[in-house]
């Protein structure tokens, strides 16, 4: 068992992961994200900031599609999670995902990333490794 996944939501088309990396929640949807699996989205996304994690890090290698409801999940979690001081960083992107996002101007308003360690590898606010605690000094 994967001791850092937190949880998952499943309809028959849209799976979601959840795991903890560090102050980062790591959101992995795969498979079609619209008006009727957005919800699926959306509830995990909300319990992560809800339990305090204002940085979140959407592996999106593995979303086929996005309509403008999955894209306003997105949108209001960011919103979201600016307020809280931290932000939605959005990583590997399918060329059919990411047209969307340029079509929309939604590419503007999110943290974009080729790669998911390219994501979880980005300083945070405080200028340590997002996803990795910063080093006592006393070590």
């Amino acid at each position: 068992m994967d001791r850092g996944t937190v949880g998952s939501a499943q309809s028959g088309r849209l799976l979601v992961e959840v795991r903890e990396e560090g102050a980062s929640a790591v959101v992995t949807p795969a498979g079609e994200l619209d008006h009727h699996t957005a919800d699926l989205l959306r509830e995990p996304i909300e319990d992560c900031l809800d339990r305090g994690f204002a940085r979140l890090v959407v592996d999106c290698s593995q979303l086929e599609f996005c309509d403008s409801t999955g894209l306003n999940v997105l949108l209001g979690a960011r919103l979201k999670a600016e307020a809280a001081g931290g932000g939605v960083h959005l990583a590997g992107m399918l060329p059919v995902v990411s047209r969307v996002f340029e079509i929309t101007g939604a590419e503007a308003v999110f943290t974009l990333h080729d790669t998911l360690e390219e994501a979880l590898g980005e300083p945070g606010p405080d200028g340590s490794e997002a996803g990795k605690p910063e080093a006592d000094p006393g070590d």
